[in-house]
């Protein structure tokens, strides 16, 4: 049993459909609730472990969307600092800024802003701190992801927490290089068949954002978000900055690029 947590926004848990809008909860809405727990489990010790260090928390939820996850992090964690602790959400869809602007003013969110703004803009924009302590991604699609990382890496984010979603890209440059010099080797099996070429993409891409943090100095961790029955794509990424030794992963990186002939996606994963 599931129950809402001492001083949760009860508003907030309607707007997110978690309550009824008579404030009740059925079969679905406990579903939810575990939901949203489950993820706040894995964020909240690193929250913990940046208070240890310093005060007033910096974090950034990069394809935002509704805002979703910085509103319940905000709710479970962050109203109740005392300090200059903020959540920024970077959204490119102008219609969803202006309605978690609305309901944070609503709600008494004094901590949370919105931008309308893409990763290339957020990365440059005076409207965030030169440096975060966390950034996150909730099934922010395609490159989404990768985006984020990159604003990670450049604002030296303690904390990457990310939950992948669909991503083509690299599944596309798989299915377009198989034949020629790359089809003599037998891993191409591994994508020959197009439901495996979209499978394997996938779970490469993850493997290459894994290689791309450890490059930078994170200490990477892969998980599965359980219970997160309303996506298929379950996987959870996070990632420590530890600033470790980094070459061997970046050799690593390299040599997963030439085996799969991806030579032309380094762009993306050597920053």
């Amino acid at each position: 049993m599931h129950e809402i947590k001492p001083g949760q926004s009860i508003e907030l848990l309607k707007e997110l459909h978690i309550l009824t809008r008579d404030g009740k909860m059925n079969q679905d809405s406990r579903r939810k609730l575990k939901q949203v727990y489950h993820l706040y489990q894995f964020i909240e010790p690193l929250l913990q472990k940046i208070q240890h260090d310093h005060n007033d928390i910096v974090l950034v939820d990069h394809g935002a969307g509704k805002s979703y996850l910085g509103f319940i992090l905000y709710d479970l964690f962050f109203k109740a600092l005392k300090d200059d602790s903020h959540i920024y959400g970077i959204e490119t869809r102008e219609e969803l800024v202006k309605h978690s602007h609305e309901l944070a003013s609503r709600l008494g969110f004094g901590g949370m802003s919105f931008f309308n703004l893409s990763v290339a803009e957020s990365m440059v924009s005076g409207k965030l701190p030169a440096k975060v302590d966390v950034v996150t991604a909730l099934h922010a699609c395609d490159t989404a992801t990768d985006d984020a990382i990159n604003f990670a890496l450049k604002k030296q984010a303690q904390f990457v927490v990310l939950v992948p979603c669909c991503q083509a890209e690299v599944a596309a440059v798989l299915r377009k290089n198989k034949g020629g010099e790359l089809a003599k080797n037998v891993l191409t099996e591994l994508w020959r068949h197009p439901i495996h070429t979209r499978e394997f993409g996938s779970h490469i891409t993850n493997v290459l954002r894994c290689l791309q943090l450890e490059a930078h100095g994170y200490q990477v961790t892969v998980t599965e978000l359980v219970g997160w029955e309303h996506s298929m794509k379950n996987e959870l990424i996070i990632a420590s900055r530890k600033n470790l030794a980094t070459k061997r992963a970046a050799q690593k990186l390299n040599e997963v690029l030439l085996t799969l002939g991806l030579e032309e996606m380094s762009g993306r994963f050597f920053l």
